[in-house]
This record gives structure tokens, C-alpha cells and sequence, in this order.
């Protein structure tokens, strides 16, 4: 007899569990030849809002880490990354990539990670300034995180783009919930599975499945979402974004890059996804014998 393969149900990523989406809906993933390979849930407006308060608990643990530990827990996902490979290129292949170009995805994913992690306690001195002013004062301008991004994430570079997306949000201390996918969903719940056994806390990341066209208005017009990132084509899809986002004066970008060129990795990713602060300090003036005035 036959065996009767049993497919593996991918759940969505809020605040570090693994829950069944609120709608209770799924659709069957099909590879090119039309057969079965899994089944993905389709998330829900309320799914979406249960990320956002995941990630909004998230923020003031993961925006007040020391900027080198971030740093340490990007690299420990690099690390539990390289120990999954083979599962990664396996997902790319069912999706539809041939193994060689699977393969160098894998890889450029991870060592995009890396790239990230090296960039965590470095980015304050770059972007950070001391302004000369005319009174007596240290001016200092400073990145601040900005706070929960919803971000859309590439539609065909289901790996690559969407690891390219989130490392340089989380770097910079922000918190994030992704709608991976829809047609290539299942590295992003892999990768969910690996942030959920590395050092990353509950709903930094948190991932969600799905279709845009249901979702995308949630997205930009959530008032606890400090900033929106789409990197899809829809041309009606981002007009209707950047006029939600007016509400609250989120920030919005567009990011469609070829993620595969070394171009789409930089440090400006991280400033996007930053306020700058400014503080004044007097300067005590120190006279002879120490006396301040």
C-alpha cells in the first residue's frame, strides 16, 4: 500500500510561541508539479495585533541591551543557522530554486546575519555626532531606536530578502512583526524556529503567513507601529500604505533591491529605522584650585 505522507503545518511566530493563526484557516502549499508540500496558516487581523503587542512588550528589554550583546545574540542565530542548512536548501528546492542557487542563498543569508551582528556596537559612533554650539554646553546627537516596524517582506527571495529586512531592525534595537511570503513561506518559519532556540527574546521577531491584500491595510494604519516596511511591487498597495501611515506619523519605506548583491546589505538600512536624539550638557567650568564656576 501507498503511505500517505503527513504534512508538516507551518504556525505563525508570536512573541516567541508558536500558536495556531486566530482565523483558523490554512491553504495547502504545491510545489511545480502541483503536489502537496505543506500547509500554511493564514493570519488574521488578529493575529497581526497580537504580534504588535508582542513586539511592543519586547521593546524596552531589547532596545536597553548592551548594543554588543545584540550584537553576540545576531551571531548565535548565525550559528544555529549553519547547523540547519541542509533543512534551508531542502525548503528553497520544494519552493522552486535549483540546488546550486539554494545553496548560495543559505549562505548569503547567514553571512548576512553575520555582517549585521558586526554592526551593533558600531553604528552609534557613525551616525552619532558632537555638534559644536556657541553656548557653554556638549551638544551629542544619538541613534535611538524607533520603536515596532511591520514589515512586508519580499514576495519571491523568501530567505535572503527576508533575513536582509529584519537583521538590520533588530541590530538597531528595534522589534519587529514580518508577513513572510505568501508563495515561498516556508523558510520564514524555519527561521522563526531558529530564533525560537537561540537567545533572541520572545516577540522581537515575530512572524506571521498569509496575503498581503488581507493584511497590508493592518499594517500601516496600526496606531502602536512606529514605522512600515514594504518590499513588494504593488503599486496600489503602497499608495494605500503611505496614506495610513499619515495617521500617526509612522515612517515609511519602500525597499525593492536585489538582495542578492552586496549593494542591499549597508549600514544606512539601520538608520532608516532610527531617531535621532539630541542632548545638551553644561560645561562646568574648572578655575584654579578647583572651584567651579
Amino acid at each position: 500500500m501507498s503511505r500517505i505522507e503527513v504534512l508538516k503545518t507551518y504556525k505563525i511566530y508570536i512573541g516567541g510561541q508558536f500558536p495556531r493563526t486566530e482565523s483558523g484557516r490554512y491553504y495547502s502549499l504545491t510545489n511545480k508539479k502541483n503536489e502537496p508540500i505543506a500547509n500554511v496558516s493564514l493570519s488574521s487581523r488578529k493575529d497581526f495585533r497580537n504580534a504588535v503587542v508582542a513586539a511592543r512588550s519586547a521593546f524596552g528589554g531589547w532596545s536597553s541591551r548592551a548594543a554588543f550583546n545584540r550584537g553576540q545574540i545576531l551571531y548565535r542565530v548565525a550559528e544555529m543557522m549553519e547547523g540547519r542548512k541542509d533543512q534551508f536548501v531542502k525548503e528553497l528546492i520544494l519552493q522552486g530554486s535549483t540546488k546550486k542557487s539554494a545553496e548560495a542563498e543559505v549562505t548569503m543569508a547567514i553571512d548576512r546575519l553575520v555582517y549585521y551582528s558586526g554592526w551593533c556596537d558600531k553604528y552609534m559612533q557613525v551616525f552619532g555626532t558632537v555638534n559644536p554650539v556657541a553656548s557653554s554646553h556638549f551638544n551629542f546627537s544619538v541613534p535611538e531606536p524607533t520603536g515596532v516596524v511591520a514589515i512586508i517582506a519580499p514576495e519571491e527571495s523568501s530567505l535572503l530578502g527576508l533575513i536582509s529586512v529584519v537583521a538590520p531592525c533588530i541590530a538597531g534595537g528595534n522589534t519587529c512583526v514580518v508577513l513572510s511570503s505568501n508563495s515561498k513561506p516556508l523558510c520564514s518559519v524555519t527561521f522563526a524556529e531558529v530564533l525560537a532556540t537561540s537567545d533572541v527574546p520572545g516577540g522581537v521577531v515575530n512572524i506571521i503567513t498569509g496575503i498581503s491584500s488581507e493584511l497590508y491595510t493592518h499594517f500601516s494604519n496600526h496606531m502602536d507601529v512606529n514605522a512600515v516596511i514594504y518590499c513588494r511591487e504593488n503599486s496600489e498597495e503602497k499608495k494605500i500604505i503611505a496614506q495610513n501611515s499619515s495617521l500617526n506619523v509612522k515612517r515609511t519605506f519602500f525597499w525593492t533591491k536585489d538582495w542578492l548583491k552586496s549593494e542591499s546589505e549597508n549600514p544606512y538600512l539601520m538608520l532608516d529605522l532610527q531617531e535621532i536624539k539630541t542632548t545638551w550638557h553644561p560645561i562646568e567650568n574648572i578655575g584654579i584650585a578647583g572651584a567651579k564656576y
